[in-house]
């Protein structure tokens, strides 16, 4: 059941949904999942209700959020999932030389939880090979119960995740398997086992594209605020790369943690 909105919330915000990424991110780049040896590799994306405006350069995909609301006037069409997916991705990357990856579109699109599975061999890894959902409504209660959302610091100008590459092969599969397991973690409803996905994302993270944790631009010490978190807690990732939102997997209070509406219909 999608959450109601007062009128002046929704008419400076906008109707369509936001995304959070869990495990797994970048394996949805082709540069990535091209060197996979053992695909496809998966990642997890959420849907979220639009229930207060998220910080923009912070991982959710505000600027994919911001092309969709000109290209569909605010709301999104009701056709088919994938069709739109497409229209949207040609929208925002057409002439970019670092396009956008096809999960950003995904999971504003898709309500719910979607694993999406991307193997280079299948549409150029620029779409998933499948993508396998869940919008079970006690699933969804546990994930927002255990998932917390501390607010760190957007990316700040003249940051690039790009700047430095260590695309190790065995290291692209490990980050893959992490967007599965955390998928299965979920369906589970085990906050362990998500935890110890989160944490699994972020090492590969740190090991095949540094710049995601550390660079001159960063003025916050993410990997410290993180590994703090990780030894509290059963895991934690960054919502993005650069920081923007600290993600926290517990069944405890997290202080100054919120927590997001999954985006069911």
């Amino acid at each position: 059941m999608a959450a109601k909105f007062p009128a002046p919330v929704a008419d400076v915000i906008g109707r369509v949904p936001y995304r959070l990424a869990l495990a797994g991110g970048w394996i949805d780049q082709p540069f990535v999942s091209r060197l996979n040896p053992h695909p496809p590799g998966s990642m997890v994306v959420v849907g979220l209700e639009p229930t207060f405006r998220f910080m923009d350069r912070a991982g959710l995909a505000t600027g994919t959020r911001e092309v969709a609301t000109k290209l569909w006037s605010g709301t999104l069409p009701t056709r088919d999932p994938a069709e739109l997916v497409r229209e949207l991705y040609q929208a925002e990357n057409q002439g970019r030389a670092e396009p956008s990856g096809s999960q950003d579109m995904i999971g504003l699109i898709y309500p719910g939880i979607n694993r999406l599975d991307y193997d280079f061999g299948a549409n150029g890894g620029v779409f998933p090979s499948h993508i396998e959902s869940l919008a079970d409504a006690q699933v969804v209660r546990w994930l927002e119960g255990v998932l917390h959302v501390l607010p760190v610091a957007p990316r700040p100008d003249g940051y690039n995740p790009l700047g430095a590459k260590q695309l190790d092969p065995q290291w692209i599969a490990r980050l893959g398997l992490s967007g599965a397991d955390c998928f299965d973690a979920i369906r589970r409803r085990d906050t362990a086992a998500l935890g110890m996905s989160m944490n699994e994302c972020m090492r590969c993270w740190e090991t095949i594209l540094p710049h995601t944790v550390r660079h001159p631009t960063l003025t916050v010490d993410l990997l410290g605020l993180l590994r703090a978190y990780q030894s509290r807690f059963p895991g934690a990732m960054y919502s993005g790369c650069g920081g923007g939102y600290l993600l926290v997997a517990a069944e405890e209070p997290v202080p100054g943690a919120f927590r997001v509406t999954i985006r069911r219909a």
